[in-house]
């Protein structure tokens, strides 16, 4: 099976399927799409992130792909406030395409993808997978980065719309994702083991819910959101996201000096989709919630195409 149908079928579908469910509902029903952004933002999304964070061993060389993380956003941040001077965007548009174009859809999409890339030729010695612990080691730093940083500056950013700076730092601290990190370093110290206690296994369930909820709430916005298929600025934000964002990560990995699997992980982690998030951020904030929902959708959609293209182009820029 080749990389372009694996994608289609395992990557893309599911989640078309979900969403094509959920827009079903929504249209046979009323549902409340601020009580499903209330639901992502304060129990599935902070359980997500808590228990990633604990799960994941931390080492010195993995802060080098944070800071690497960060830059790559600040750059994105550059670009989209030139796009928006050019455009003439008020300060929320800019914002939600800010969004757009900063948080990747690493969750749902980059870790199966990841999994999918790194436990097949070439990368099989001997019947074994030696490189895929380390892909996914990579890609869970981007992943924890994106949903911390996505959950925290993406609000500020989004509430900047209709908040002055005092206004949108008191709105994200009342975000529980601000806490999480934090939260889940001082119990990974703590002279008893957080997975052994009751809470557990109701965060992990939580944890696993996010990926349809999130998915869900998308498709009840989208069912509320007129789609407009020659919209210039979804465009902008989809080319952005998916042809600029791995041209971007390429120079700076250069810059960074990463190599082989390490190198490889980042480029495809930073050409999968728009964040779902961003969408369901744009919506609790009320900020060009039908501009964030159609960026993510489409960018979804053709991300098909043009994830083939970076994996292959990974492992010819990046060697083992």
């Amino acid at each position: 099976m080749s990389v372009f149908t694996y994608i289609l079928i395992h990557n893309i579908a599911p989640v078309l399927v979900l969403i094509l469910m959920g827009y079903g509902v929504s249209k046979k029903f009323t549902l409340d799409i601020f009580t499903l952004s209330k639901l992502n933002f304060y129990l599935f999304i902070p359980a997500f992130i808590f228990v990633n964070l604990t799960e994941t061993e931390l080492n010195f060389g993995m802060f080098k792909i944070l800071w690497f993380c960060i830059a790559y956003v600040i750059a994105n941040g550059a670009f989209a406030y030139i796009i928006a001077k050019v455009r003439g965007w008020d300060v929320g548009k800019y914002n939600a395409f800010k969004n757009s174009i900063m948080w990747n859809n690493t969750g749902n999409i980059g870790v199966s993808l990841v999994t999918l890339v790194f436990s097949g030729n070439p990368y099989i010695v001997n019947g074994e997978t030696p490189y895929l612990s380390e892909a996914l080691a990579v890609l869970i730093i981007i992943m924890v980065f994106t949903n911390v940083a996505g959950n925290t500056v993406g609000f500020y950013q989004a509430g900047r719309a209709h908040m002055d700076i005092r206004k949108s730092l008191k709105f994200i601290l009342t975000m529980p994702a601000i806490y999480v990190f934090p939260l889940a370093l001082i119990l990974k110290n703590a002279p008893f083991d957080i997975t052994n206690t009751l809470v557990w296994p109701a965060l992990v369930y939580l944890k696993n819910g996010l990926v349809a909820i999130a998915l869900l709430t998308l498709s009840v916005q989208l069912s509320k959101t007129s789609f407009k298929v020659n919209d210039i600025d979804v465009s902008i934000s989809t080319f952005s996201r998916l042809i600029l964002g791995p041209i971007l990560a390429i120079f700076m990995i250069k810059i960074f000096d990463f190599t082989g699997i390490v190198a490889q992980t980042i480029l495809i982690g930073h050409a999968v989709p728009t964040a779902v998030n961003t969408a369901l951020i744009a919506v609790e904030c009320e900020n060009y919630p039908e501009f964030a929902t159609q960026s993510v959708v489409s960018s979804t959609l053709l991300s098909t195409i043009t994830l083939t293209f970076v994996i292959y182009f990974a492992r010819i820029v990046f060697p083992i």
